[in-house]
């Protein structure tokens, strides 16, 4: 009886941890499909991770725009939330394909790219957040965050760029 009853409760607990992962995904099921399409090609799967990211910017500047939104501060803060957990997943997978010893010049460049975007529409967001300090409050945490993440990020993805033209360069003289 005592079996039944905890094997109950893990599956119910199961299904909720399911349930909570699956609404605080950013990521839209057609976007997931691509994912899963691309998964074994660095190129394509990075360059679709850049797309996703910039779609959701995009959308942010397109809501803190319409004056009829409603709930701005809050809803800045989710979209930079989406934001943010989809250009983790980007380094997460640039990561892997480093570690598969991929040849990633390609795609970094247009990574780079993305992320000199990515910092101007979080800069102008910031730049904005002086007009409403009420609603920015809301969302401040998340936009430094964010900020600080591509910051460091580009960083990163311009090193990471240069060590592997270096490398590049190597291998044809061998």
């Amino acid at each position: 009886m005592r079996s039944r009853f905890a094997l109950a409760a893990f599956l119910l607990a199961m299904s909720l941890f399911a349930t909570a992962q699956h609404q605080s995904d950013p990521l839209t099921s057609t976007e997931i499909d691509q994912l899963r399409d691309a998964a074994l090609e660095p190129e394509q799967r990075l360059k679709l991770y850049v797309e996703f990211a910039r779609a959701r910017l995009v959308a942010l500047e397109q809501m803190r725009s319409d004056p009829k939104t409603t709930d701005r501060g809050r809803k800045t803060h989710g979209m930079l939330e989406d934001f943010l957990t989809i250009y983790d997943e980007l380094n997460d997978n640039i990561d892997n394909f480093v570690a598969r010893n991929d040849d990633l010049r390609k795609p970094l460049k247009l990574i780079i790219e993305g992320d000199t975007d990515f910092q101007a529409k979080l800069r102008a967001l910031k730049d904005s957040a002086s007009a409403k300090p009420a609603e920015a409050k809301q969302y401040e945490f998340m936009l430094s965050n964010a900020i600080e993440t591509v910051d460091n990020s580009v960083v990163d993805h311009r090193q990471l760029l240069a060590d592997q033209e270096e490398a590049a360069k190597h291998k044809k003289k061998r």
